[in-house]
């Protein structure tokens, strides 16, 4: 079943696919659109969890997947990332499992976002100037430069133990595990 906006109002006939829409599906299919991964969103949730742990406790990987809502299918793969990243270890065996590292306590979101997907960019002119002619002149230009900027720092000053400790705190309440973030305004 295809998509459509009707809008009369904007010169379009009912049932007409618009730009939009089009431009919508093309997004779906190249997967650009301005959110994080699912992978990224259950590393957060993982790391949070583990962190929440006494320090050397290990947690497996059912117990991880309940806690975190993920599948363990997938949750393993997220799991195998932030190993290789050195936020996590993992131990086989009878008194095995996952347990967060020093450095993993202190990650930041970002850190840990950026284990899983790689360098966050709200858009590609922010990749590099060579990745955009427009850039120099492009009046839009400077708007995504000052959202990156604030999304970088929103998400570099989230530490996963203070958003554990949080969260630990309300465990009544899991949309509290944010509390501690400060937005910024525009």
């Amino acid at each position: 079943m295809r998509s459509t906006i009707v809008g009369d109002s904007l010169g379009y006939s009912a049932g007409e696919p618009t730009f939009f829409v089009r431009q919508v599906n093309a997004m779906k299919k190249c997967n650009s659109s301005m959110q994080l991964t699912r992978a990224a969103d259950y590393a957060v949730r993982v790391m949070v969890h583990l962190a929440t742990l006494p320090a050397q406790e290990r947690a497996l990987l059912p117990a991880l997947a309940a806690a975190t809502g993920a599948p363990e299918s997938f949750l393993s793969k997220v799991l195998q990332a932030l190993s290789r990243a050195r936020l996590i270890a993992s131990r086989r065996g009878q008194s095995g499992g996952f347990e967060i590292l020093p450095k993993g306590r202190q990650a930041s979101m970002r850190q840990v976002i950026e284990a899983i997907d790689g360098p966050l960019h709200l858009n590609v002119c922010l990749i590099s100037e060579r990745s955009c002619k427009r850039a120099k002149w492009c009046p839009a230009h400077p708007v995504w430069v000052r959202a990156q900027e604030a999304m970088l720092h929103v998400l570099s000053s989230a530490v996963i133990a203070e958003l554990a400790s949080n969260g630990h705190a309300a465990s009544s309440q899991p949309a509290d595990v944010f509390a501690g973030l400060k937005i910024m305004k525009a």
